[in-house]
């Protein structure tokens, strides 16, 4: 009878260890979550380049750089300040339809960064230009180290002025 309590007992424990320590790593890497909008004023294009493609009307092989800004209600991100984010992609348009590649660079408050890249589907309606963004996070320094995650953006632009305004999802979380 000792014997088989015993043996229940060491059973049952060897079960909750099993439960328990795949848990904890859940909590470790649990998901969070930040959304945020920059506007057209916090939002400048320092450098572009459009190439005529030549094969037809309106079709450019397009490079630039996006430097976006939070001077008020920056968004927190694993418990630091984003200052800045940097978006650097290769586009391939014809009146403003198309697909890009974009990486994307996240400069927090102190220094640290993380970074992501996306795959761009570029639509042009009526004239108004927008792009749906959809990517992954590929790391980061720092605090970031180990981070992973998914980025979901939505993107109102015009390349021929420079205007440019999003609308940014990030679910992520850290590696331990």
């Amino acid at each position: 009878m000792r014997r088989l309590t015993t043996l229940t007992l060491t059973t049952t424990a060897l079960l909750c260890l099993a439960v328990a320590l795949p848990a904890g790593n859940a909590v470790a890497q649990q998901k969070q979550q930040v959304s945020y909008k920059v506007s057209a004023e916090n939002s400048k294009v320092p450098q572009q380049l459009n190439i005529d493609a030549g094969d037809q009307p309106n079709h450019i092989m397009r490079v630039y750089e996006v430097r976006r800004t939070f001077p008020i209600g920056a968004p927190v991100i694993n418990g630091l300040k984003l200052v800045e984010e940097w978006d650097r992609g290769i586009a391939d348009l014809a009146d403003g339809n198309g697909t890009a590649t974009q990486i994307s660079v996240y400069v927090m408050e102190n220094g640290d960064k993380f970074f992501d890249r996306r795959a761009v589907v570029a639509q042009n309606i009526a004239g108004k230009f927008t792009s749906t963004h959809g990517g992954y996070i590929t790391g980061g320094t720092g605090k970031f180290a180990g981070m992973q995650g998914i980025v979901r953006a939505f993107t109102g632009y015009d390349v021929r002025t420079g205007f440019s305004e999003t609308q940014t999802d990030i679910e992520y979380w850290i590696a331990k």
